[in-house]
């Protein structure tokens, strides 16, 4: 019995020992914002057990009641909006904030966002709701690149432009991130790191082995402008391997290049469940504590999952990691929720007292609109049929998604008590003696099986048809939500749902010499073969939140001259596509491809005409290390007001060697009055003249260059649509 009272009072010592601070009065210094951030994340850090530091390193983190640290829920969205949480402003998906190529009303959008979110948090902390998606982390925004347009994620990222997708991607971050030179508003994290984009299908197994001069030229800009250009505070690994290892375990990656080639100081988090995942079906790893050890070591701080919880505490013990590596992960993570102001005595800083009125205030709701109104592209007007006139007689608004919401959300998205859809937007636009008549006509994704229907008829009476078409979160997306996906929400086919194709042609026959203004909602390119040369007019809305009806009726009865950009090309079919589990960009995107699509990128047409002129270009030959830069002339020549996006590209004229064929290198959106005109400046730097060459370095590629500016990307199919170009010059690089 005394042996045994021994061994007890012995393991009690040790336990004690093993403690600190336990016996020890709590130094509470951390909460002095005098002090430099790194001292007060060490000073109580430095207080936590093992465990307890372990215990900050899962999604839900826990409470430690001892050091009045509060549970915390790393899980928040906020991708377009504050997601998940609540009623909140729903702005349009990710993809039409890069048609838009406004990032200065991307960053105005997101500073809402953040707003709202601020204020959402304030309340939530009062009421104790600490819970998922109710934190001040989001895990926005998505900065892969819209790589094949069968990808049904491709909605949640900006386009498939390295340079629009950093621009666009820089102007979100620092709008939810604030200004303030202490405190974030919020904290962003740039996802998915890296060559997340498709397919849906084997995400958590496959592994991309992508040339070299791909990952720098195409994969890797957004994210490096991202950290560098923004500082964002957060980055989110991949769930797929890369060059054979998980991202999440991959040293070259967040080692080597996050933190020491880009000097990241955020946090790192896993995908949700990837880590176990290296241990489960991608078999790299023996174990989930081996995992666990290699992430770690990697520099992946935040576990989303409970791989870190359950196995880094027997990884220490193991000699598989050591105790100071983690207490490194934890005071990184505690960087983040020191800089959120989290522990900080004062909590009157402006983000505390910001109003629960902002939450989807009027003002939010004008700029969800505004948003909305600027993402649509016009991308076909026969013989001026848009706009309408809001006296018309006979409207008539049909389709599977006239009267629908789901088509105004996207992914992603947030709760709203302000949805518009396409028809409530036309009703509120057309004059009250107006016979306004609406049918849905046909099904969203099946045949109707009741073949008696009276929606293609209605056309012939019409005065104009406009039909509302397209697909939804449930077509594509992410496998867990496009329930009715049989492709685990990417695309197949890039063509409308059959029964949505049956129903345009059943119009197209009955509406006689009245004209059929096509409008689509989607997540990416739709494939108008068959169909395109019988319309009209034709608008892509993507998915354009809850103020999309409202803007679609702004577009389609001239409150507003349309003046968004494809930001990714539009095919006419996959056939023109490379396999679709390829990685190398040659064929794809605007830049490699050789074959004519349906639509180019960056292309919209606007209800006026827009002219070029006065081209200057300061030097046609650039010694290495000279910038080039470039000034024209931009006039409004039509009839309506209106917005343009001027965009510069330089085309090599040898692209051997794996270069791109053309590269937006600048754009500028502008807005014209009437007959107005407008002297626009652009600087390329150096830098961004050179090319990666196939070992992925970035050199001074010496040669002749096409120096091209319009409201398209270069290109004889641009031009027989209607885009305007200024004349071509040619710089050489020595």
């Amino acid at each position: 019995m005394l042996r045994k009272n021994k061994k007890l009072l012995l393991a009690f010592i040790t336990l004690v020992l093993s403690v600190p601070m336990l016996s020890q009065e709590i130094n509470q210094s951390y909460y002095d914002t005098n002090l430099p951030l790194e001292e007060r994340v060490e000073i109580l850090v430095s207080q936590m057990t093992l465990e307890e530091k372990i215990s900050q390193m899962g999604s839900a983190s826990k409470a430690i009641p001892r050091l009045n640290v509060p549970d915390y829920h790393w899980w928040s969205e906020a991708l377009h909006g504050v997601a998940r949480n609540g009623e909140a402003t729903i702005f349009p998906q990710a993809i039409g904030m890069g048609a838009t190529f406004d990032p200065a009303l991307i960053q105005k959008m997101a500073d809402a966002i953040s707003t709202e979110a601020r204020a959402k948090f304030t309340i939530a902390q009062e009421m104790g709701n600490h819970s998922k998606y109710a934190g001040l982390t989001f895990w926005s925004p998505t900065v892969n690149l819209f790589r094949d347009p069968r990808y049904g994620r491709g909605q949640e990222c900006y386009g498939e432009d390295p340079l629009l997708m950093s621009q666009i991607g820089v102007a979100f971050v620092k709008g939810l991130q604030g200004e303030d030179p202490k405190i974030l508003k919020t904290a962003a994290c740039a996802k998915h790191f890296i060559m997340h984009s498709g397919p849906e299908h084997g995400k958590l197994e496959f592994d991309v082995q992508a040339p070299k001069q791909d990952l720098y030229e195409t994969y890797f800009p957004a994210f490096e402008a991202l950290v560098k250009d923004a500082k964002v505070e957060g980055v989110m690994t991949a769930y797929n391997m890369v060059y054979g290892k998980p991202s999440c375990t991959s040293e070259f990656l967040v080692k080597e290049t996050l933190r020491e080639e880009w000097g990241f100081d955020g946090y790192v988090t896993s995908d949700c469940g990837a880590i176990a995942g290296a241990a489960g079906k991608q078999g790299y790893a023996d174990t989930p504590m081996d995992a666990a050890a290699l992430a770690l070591k990697a520099g992946v701080d935040l576990n989303c999952g409970g791989t870190y919880q359950k196995s880094l505490k027997d990884a220490v013990a193991n000699g598989m990691v050591s105790e100071e590596l983690v207490h490194e992960r934890v005071s990184q993570l505690f960087k983040t929720r020191f800089r959120l102001g989290l522990f900080d005595n004062d909590k009157n800083h402006p983000y505390n007292n910001i109003s629960p009125d902002e939450i989807h205030s009027q003002a939010h709701i004008d700029l969800a609109r505004e948003v909305a109104q600027k993402s649509i592209v016009l991308l076909k007007n026969k013989d001026n049929t848009l706009p309408l006139s809001p006296k018309i007689k006979i409207p008539y608004i049909t389709g599977p998604f006239a009267n629908s919401n789901d088509v105004l959300m996207g992914s992603y998205y947030g709760v709203s008590t302000g949805l518009v859809s396409v028809m409530e937007g036309v009703a509120g636009a057309v004059s009250k003696g107006t016979s306004l008549n609406y049918r849905t006509g046909a099904l969203p994704f099946q045949t109707n099986p009741n073949p008696k229907n009276w929606g293609p008829m209605v056309a012939k009476e019409a005065d104009v048809t406009i039909c509302v078409v397209g697909t939804t979160r449930y077509l594509e997306g992410e496998s867990v939500d496009a329930i009715a996906s049989t492709w685990h929400g990417d695309k197949e086919f890039l063509t409308l749902p059959e029964n949505q194709i049956n129903y345009v042609k059943q119009i197209i026959e009955k509406k006689g010499d009245k004209p059929l203004v096509l409008v689509i909602a989607s997540g990416g390119p739709v494939s108008l073969e068959g169909i395109e040369e019988h319309c009209d007019a034709i608008l892509q809305m993507w998915y354009p939140g809850e103020q999309g009806g409202n803007a679609v009726a702004d577009i389609l009865f001239g409150k507003v001259s349309p003046s968004g950009k494809l930001p990714i090309t539009f095919p006419k079919n996959v056939a023109q596509l490379p396999p679709y589990d390829q990685y190398s960009m040659q064929g794809r995107t605007y830049k490699y491809m050789t074959k004519e699509p349906m639509y180019p990128f960056g292309y919209g047409l606007t209800y006026s005409k827009t002219t070029f002129s006065d081209l200057i270009i300061e030097a046609s030959k650039l010694k290495k290390g000279k910038d080039l830069n470039i000034q024209l002339e931009v006039s409004n020549a039509g009839d309506f007001d209106m917005g343009d996006v001027v965009q510069l590209y330089i085309n090599p004229v040898n692209s051997s060697g794996g270069i791109p064929l053309k590269s937006l290198k600048a754009f500028e959106r502008v807005s014209l009055k009437k007959g107005e005109k407008q002297t626009i400046n652009f600087t390329v730097k150096a830098d961004d003249l050179k090319v990666v060459n196939k070992e992925g370095e970035r050199v001074w590629h010496k040669g002749e260059y096409k120096v091209v500016l319009g409201n398209a990307s270069p290109g004889e199919l641009s031009k027989r649509l209607g885009a305007s170009f200024a004349k071509e010059s040619t710089i050489i690089l020595r």
